[in-house]
């Protein structure tokens, strides 16, 4: 199960991915600007999702079809 970025790129655990578009965070009041770098990302079992930790929000889930590996 290849998990792929917006361009199509495949990405893998450790990879570092940036924001193709500013993002609203459910349950904050953080938007996520694009171009932010979300380090270290985990993949789920979902291959559209992905996992990553941010300065200002921690396990934050996000979609593949708004990143591209950095």
């Amino acid at each position: 199960m290849d998990v792929k970025d917006a361009n199509g790129n495949i990405l893998q655990n450790g990879d570092s991915v940036s924001l193709i578009k500013d993002l609203s965070v459910k349950g904050t009041s953080v938007t996520l600007k694009r171009g932010t770098v979300i380090k270290s990302i985990r993949l789920t079992d979902d291959p559209e999702e992905i996992e990553g930790k941010n300065d200002k929000v921690k396990g934050l889930v996000l979609k593949t079809a708004f990143v591209k590996k950095a």
